[in-house]
C-alpha cells in the first residue's frame, strides 16, 4: 500500500473512538497488528494471534505511529517497528 497520498490525522483526531481498531503497518508494509485501545499518551497494539485470539497487547508511544486515512477513509498507521520487535516488548497490563 502506498501511504504517500493518505491524509495524516490531525492532533484533535487522535481520539480513542477514531484510533481503536486501526491497522498498524511495519516498515515493509507488513500488517503487524491493530490498535486495541488508547491508554493515556500510549497506544496499545494487539500483535500476532489469529482473529484476535492469542494476540499480545503491547503499549507504544502514540508519537511513534503515523496515523492516516486511506482513500476509503479507513484509519491506519505506519511505524518503523517490525512485528518481531513488538512481540519482544513487555505485555501491556491495564
Amino acid at each position: 500500500m502506498d501511504h504517500t497520498n493518505h491524509v495524516r490525522l490531525t492532533p484533535p483526531e487522535l481520539t480513542p473512538d477514531i484510533l481503536e481498531g486501526a491497522t498498524i503497518y511495519g516498515p515493509d508494509d507488513e500488517e503487524i497488528g491493530s490498535v486495541d485501545h488508547v491508554h493515556g499518551s500510549q497506544v496499545v497494539i494487539d500483535v500476532g494471534g489469529f482473529l484476535g485470539i492469542g494476540a499480545k497487547p503491547v503499549a507504544v508511544p502514540a508519537s511513534q505511529l503515523d496515523f492516516m486515512r486511506d482513500e476509503d477513509g479507513d484509519v491506519h498507521a505506519v511505524t518503523s517497528w517490525t512485528k518481531d520487535e513488538l512481540k519482544k516488548m513487555p505485555e501491556h497490563q491495564d
